[in-house]
């Protein structure tokens, strides 16, 4: 089976979940013999290192020609040689120029394509009028035209409802892990090279962006520092806009709040690993990568009702809270005074390990993949 994986973003500093979702899965695809190819527009990043990280599947990169609104390069030709290489596409996030001109090509060709949208269909944020306009020119379409439609949780496939798709016929489809990445982090080198000393800390790994709702998260700390004079607040992620805001913020206790910037894939595992309690207080999120990367490195985690992973609290390896600061803070505290985090966070790695490997996803992908070809075969 040949399998066509197309995201606009595949740079590991910008890209956020879904590249990073698509990187994963891609090299997922490709260890069970999948014949898999990337498709993404370059936006400066380092091409040979992402290389790396698919493994086996082969990377394409169209160029781009505006990055504020992602526009591909109209190499047409290449596209179609591209959709008639393969089988199957599956087109991830939505709001891209780049899903329009590949499922225009596979619609001539008689190409099934595969819609997941990884959390991103409904309409908010910034450039609210350009996608109302993309959804009445081609998004609604494309959504609708789909073999299939992939949710990563049961409360995405709601979304697809205001797209005329019925939400019970979304599949589900969750996030992964590769375990194979997190057996040798180096937790006490991370804390080494940043001067982080040995106390317990809790760490915030994402973009400094509103939607991830590290403001939150520094407020809710705010209120409860007093009452954890050995705790320490690490902020580890790019600057989307809030950090010098932040940083201000966090004058006050400056020695115990730190922001040491973009963290690179190599150091992910070392970082999770040095937290003592990984926060995740996103204001909306899909399925949070993160949260399952922390599990894997045996570290709790405390995160809102946002972000996808409502079985957290099953695990035994975390705790759900609202998105609010009052929630935030109580839920860091209740988490703290309880203790027994190293066995929280054993748990949860257990739960991750059995419930959300990529391997397991994989297994679903190659079955819906087959069931499609199957019925266009039959047409």
């Amino acid at each position: 089976m040949r399998i066509l994986n197309v995201s606009a973003l595949l740079d590991p500093v910008i890209g956020g979940g879904t590249a990073e979702r698509t990187v994963q899965l891609s090299r997922a695809f490709s260890q069970a013999g999948l014949q898999t190819i990337s498709l993404c527009m370059d936006t400066g990043f380092d091409q040979s290192a992402l290389e790396s990280r698919l493994g086996n599947a082969r990377l394409e990169v169209l160029q781009c020609r505006n990055r504020r609104f992602l526009l591909p390069a109209p190499e047409i030709s290449r596209i179609q040689a591209l959709v008639d290489s393969v089988d199957v596409i599956h087109l991830c996030n939505h709001w891209t120029l780049l899903n329009v001109l590949v499922a225009r090509v596979a619609r001539r060709r008689g190409k099934p394509w595969v819609a997941c949208p990884s959390g991103a269909l409904p309409r908010m944020g910034r450039s609210m009028a350009l996608k109302r306009m993309y959804n009445l020119l081609a998004g609604s379409r494309l959504i609708q035209d789909a073999a299939a439609c992939v949710a990563i949780t049961a409360r995405e496939t709601l979304s697809f409802r205001d797209y005329g798709v019925d939400p019970r016929q979304v599949f589900i489809i969750p996030n992964g892990i590769e375990p194979g990445e997190y057996l040798e982090p180096d937790a006490q080198g991370f804390r080494q090279r940043h001067s982080l000393g040995s106390g317990p800390l809790l760490v915030f790994f994402g973009r400094l962006d509103p939607v991830k709702g590290p403001d939150l998260l520094l407020e809710a700390f705010l209120r409860i520092a007093s009452r954890f004079p050995d705790w320490n607040l690490l902020f580890a992620g790019p600057d989307w806009g809030l950090a010098r805001t932040l940083q201000l913020r966090a004058a006050g206790l400056a020695e115990r709040v730190r922001f040491i910037g973009h963290v690179p894939l190599s150091d992910k595992s070392s970082l999770l690993s040095a937290a003592s309690l990984v926060v995740v207080p996103s204001r909306s999120e899909a399925m949070s990568l993160v949260a399952l990367e922390a599990g894997a490195c045996g570290t709790p985690v405390l995160m809102t009702t946002e972000c996808g992973f409502d079985d957290l609290p099953e695990s035994g390896g975390g705790e759900l809270v609202a998105a609010s600061v009052e929630e935030i803070a109580a839920g860091i505290a209740g988490m703290l005074e309880a203790g027994h985090l190293r066995d929280r966070g054993a748990r949860l790695r257990t739960y991750i390990l059995a419930h959300y490997t990529w391997q397991a996803m994989v297994l679903k992908y190659e079955s819906l993949f087959a069931s499609i070809l199957k019925k266009t075969a039959a047409v």
